[in-house]
């Protein structure tokens, strides 16, 4: 039987992304930076917050899978797992469109 999620299971980071995405506002977008920063502590101090980002990755291919948010690469929905680049973060638009393989 499965089990619907609750606040003690919610990961702490996916929570932060959606926290970030929902004060951005609606069609904005925000950088995988900015979650690192607020979870690393002191966001000066790139030791901190650097090494995070790969778990903010993380936790953002499993909302994206999930269809919490969209991946952008220059506006264009991507699939996370496969671009390159700068990415941002953002609430599902209203018209979903498919994540292109940008490399």
């Amino acid at each position: 039987m499965a089990s619907e999620p609750n606040e003690a299971t919610v990961d702490p980071l996916e929570a932060l992304i959606l926290d970030r995405c929902a004060a951005a506002g609606s069609g904005k977008s925000i950088s995988p930076d900015e979650v690192a920063r607020a979870a690393g502590g002191n966001p000066n101090e790139t030791s901190a917050w650097r090494p995070l980002l790969r778990s903010v990755r993380a936790a953002a291919a499993s909302l994206q899978d999930r269809g919490a948010i969209q991946v952008l690469r220059k506006g264009k929905p991507v699939d996370i797992r496969t671009a390159k680049g700068v990415i941002r973060l953002a609430l599902p638009s209203a018209a979903p469109q498919a994540p292109s393989a940008e490399v």
